[in-house]
């Protein structure tokens, strides 16, 4: 089932852990080229009734520099609880791995969640700062809007994540068509979990919409329960149109006057059984009223 733009994304690292890779190189951070990435286990909780748990943790193999962690939080809206819990994951994480480097990654959507994770988070006192946390944020202020074909094509991976960062961008409809073109001639294997963060990280957004009806109509071999319920979604919504405009078709032939309102009430239903209804009373109603009245 599609769920929400929180676990699109971070669970899109779990999915191509070699992905930060290149958002380090959008961030601006010169990190080694990773050689491999192993998925952890996100669970941080000590023997204490608190539980913490990071939202996706990767270890990171580089050829030259040795292993990190990479720690990924997903953030849609300010929580000033973070300033506690992240700087506590990382120390502990050190801790847990033998010393092993760590980096905290933040994945924002609206561009004031981005400038307040990407604040330095300070412990210790004024005159002394016993420890600072300065997490990497990728979010709509950096990340790449790509409305070229053959830029997403060649990076399906950041090409996605950078269509999740952007879902309230004006310019979304143009980004969301560009990833369907791209998806077109990929592997099903390749394409089908690609379809799907998407559709999980725009969440309850207009665009989410356009994208269901853009993987039915571009990718229609999926055979994913997303894709199958979309389809299932664009045919009823393909024969409520066409029924619409059989029946509008009707009453103009048989000269039956339809105000600005009814025709609103017609062209804008979707249930397909109410419209099957009220093309049979139209051909014997005397009256636009008489075909969309309530039977009771």
């Amino acid at each position: 089932m599609v769920s929400s733009p929180h676990e699109a994304m971070h669970r899109i690292f779990q999915e191509y852990p070699g992905l930060f890779s290149r958002v380090s190189e959008v961030l601006g951070v010169n990190i080694p080229t990773p050689t491999s990435a192993t998925v952890l286990a996100t669970d941080l909780t000590e023997n204490s009734p608190v539980e913490r748990r990071v939202d996706t943790l990767l270890r990171i193999e580089t050829q030259d520099d040795g292993p990190f962690l990479l720690a990924v939080e997903a953030q849609g809206k300010k929580d000033p609880r973070k300033t506690t819990s992240w700087p506590y994951y990382v120390s502990y994480l050190h801790n847990r791995y033998g010393a092993l480097p760590v980096l905290l990654l933040v994945v924002c959507q609206d561009h004031a969640t981005a400038r307040w994770a990407a604040r330095p988070i300070t412990i210790g006192l004024r005159q002394w700062r016993t420890l600072t946390l300065n997490p990497l944020v990728a979010g709509p202020h950096n990340m790449p809007v790509i409305k070229n074909v053959a830029e997403a094509r060649k990076d399906l991976a950041l090409a996605t994540l950078a269509a999740i960062t952007h879902a309230d961008n004006p310019d979304v409809d143009a980004i969301l068509k560009t990833l369907s073109a791209a998806l077109r001639d990929t592997p099903e294997s390749i394409a089908e979990p690609i379809a799907e963060l998407i559709a999980q990280g725009l969440g309850n957004r207009p665009a989410a919409q356009q994208w269901r009806n853009l993987v039915a109509v571009d990718t229609s071999f999926y055979k994913s329960f997303m894709s199958e319920e979309i389809r299932d979604e664009g045919r009823a919504q393909g024969r409520a149109q066409g029924r619409a405009e059989g029946l509008l078709l009707i009453l103009e032939a048989r000269g039956i006057a339809l105000s600005d309102e009814l025709r609103q009430k017609i062209t804008t239903c979707t249930d397909p059984q109410l419209l099957h209804q009220w093309l049979h009373r139209a051909t014997t109603a005397t009256t636009a009223e008489e075909v969309v009245a309530e039977k009771h």
